[in-house]
């Protein structure tokens, strides 16, 4: 009986451990990566204004080749709806929308996850102009999780900043082509 009571002692602290952490995490997250592109602020913008040409270098775009993909509006417009669904768990299903554009600077995109999990997030793009010929890009990532998947925030962080790393390289190389 002594055992049983250990166990299921230890089972309670398990689960109680994160519960008390994420109390002390914040709900919001802010991912922000960047990366310098040899190509004139306008060209660039024109490029990732176009929601469609993230299949070539948005790592989670390009997560399932095969996802069924549906498309509302015109693409590089306030509006546009790009929706996805996969049975790939990595890809999931959901939507992202042009919320906003600045012509030239940037473009404002609201990602709405259905599967695996419900959420909604904002994925801002903007560009500034370094010189002639070369521009930054900014691509981020913020929302908030409610208690307690906050605590998922602490493993999201890293994992997302790989991500966007590793898409803004792709850009790059695409754009620099």
């Amino acid at each position: 009986m002594q055992i049983l009571k250990i166990i299921l002692l230890v089972i309670v602290v398990i689960i109680a451990i994160p519960l008390i952490i994420a109390l002390f995490v914040s709900n919001d997250y802010k991912i922000t990566r960047s990366i310098i592109i040899n190509k004139p602020q306008q060209e660039v913008f024109d490029y990732i204004k176009l929601i469609k040409n993230q299949e070539q270098y948005s790592k989670w775009v390009m997560t399932d080749p095969n996802m069924k993909k549906t498309f509302t509006g015109p693409d590089g417009t306030v509006g546009f709806i790009y929706a996805w669904d996969s049975k790939n768990k990595q890809a999931g299903k959901g939507e992202q929308e042009i919320k906003k554009i600045n012509d030239g600077e940037g473009i404002d995109i609201e990602v709405r996850f259905e599967k695996p999990f419900k959420g909604i997030a904002n994925t801002p793009i903007h560009t500034e102009a370094i010189s002639a010929n070369e521009t930054k890009v900014i691509w981020g990532m913020n929302g908030t999780n409610k208690y307690p998947m906050n605590l998922m925030t602490l493993l999201m962080s890293s994992a997302l900043g790989k991500d966007l790393d590793e898409s803004l390289n792709l850009l790059k190389k695409n754009l620099e082509k």
